[in-house]
């Protein structure tokens, strides 16, 4: 019998819907599914309010873990085969609750020398996400042998607007009756049973070798070469703006909520002012960086690891 660990974070149910189907098509008589779904000592809102939408920023975004609930000794007493690891991304990092997790023994007891899937639904930037798991991954000793990313294909303008309406409202509809659903589309959700079927077919084989070249042939990956370089950018500009918040005040403090604030009005010119002419930029060197921007689409749909990415 193999067994299959699922674990995950998800707010909106939007990755819970998304692994239920890759799932569903694992599902045979000589495969055991078991489910852990991460808890925080003190949950997260969702809907959320503008204050703690943002003011999760610093900790997020440096990985600064909090308390999880304990995770029951039925889990953690099992030998897994494969592990399908689903997360979010909060501010272009895995989510605090999954970095939390990740924190813990516990994890690394589950993820040592185990096979490991990262199932990732997201806005539309998860590339130096996913490097920063890559590298934690790594150093619990877990074996990634796959990535699958499920991203709201709308326009980053557009795909802006609409997440925010959905993550301060708590409700997953056209906003205004002119922009389109915000999230995963629910034909990509519906349609990613295509990857349990890869999947599955390596595990009853229980060789990963080929697992990820077979995930991208079915469109586990679809990359935008603009979104790397405005991530890898806005990572750089991020770090500061969270070491900054963190050094200059103290959490829970008038202080704190003020700095936060700045950051979310640097966030704003960011996107509607800076975003533009970084795209614009990038049109003009395309063709003299084209062979970079190759090398960099096949890397970041891999499972590798380079350490100077990280």
């Amino acid at each position: 019998m193999k067994q299959v660990l699922v674990i995950y974070y998800s707010q909106s149910g939007q990755l819970t819907e998304i692994l239920n189907n890759i799932v569903k098509s694992m599902k045979n008589d000589e495969t055991a599914f078991t489910y852990l779904n991460i808890h925080m000592e003190e949950t997260f809102p969702f809907p959320w309010n503008k204050e703690q939408f943002f003011g999760v920023f610093p900790e997020t975004f440096r990985q600064e873990p909090r308390q999880i609930k304990p995770i029951s000794e039925s889990i953690l007493n099992k030998k897994y085969d494969l592990i399908l690891f689903g997360y979010s991304v909060w501010y272009l990092t895995p989510s605090l609750p999954t970095t939390s997790f990740l924190a813990t023994p516990e994890a690394k007891k589950l993820f040592k020398n185990t096979p490991v899937i990262t199932v990732i639904g997201c806005r539309n930037m998860w590339i130096m996400a996913q490097e920063k798991m890559k590298s934690k991954l790594q150093e619990l000793q877990a074996n990634l042998v796959g990535n699958i990313v499920l991203v709201d294909r709308h326009i980053n303008h557009v795909s802006v607007i609409t997440i925010v309406q959905w993550m301060f409202t708590g409700v997953k509809k056209r906003f205004l009756g002119i922009f389109p659903k915000p999230g995963v589309s629910q034909k990509d959700i519906d349609e990613a049973t295509k990857f349990g079927t890869v999947i599955a077919e390596h595990l009853n084989q229980n060789n990963y070798n080929n697992l990820q070249n077979n995930l991208l042939n079915v469109g586990a990956v679809k990359i935008k070469p603009f979104l790397i370089t405005v991530d890898k950018r806005a990572n750089a500009i991020f770090s500061k703006w969270a070491d900054m918040i963190s050094t200059k005040s103290e959490k829970n403090t008038s202080k704190r909520r003020f700095l936060v604030k700045l950051f979310n009005y640097y966030l704003l010119i960011a996107i509607w002012l800076i975003s533009p002419l970084v795209f614009i930029l990038f049109l003009l060197t395309y063709l003299p960086f084209y062979s970079q921007i190759k090398k960099e689409k096949v890397y970041y749909a891999s499972v590798a690891l380079k350490e100077k990415e990280v």
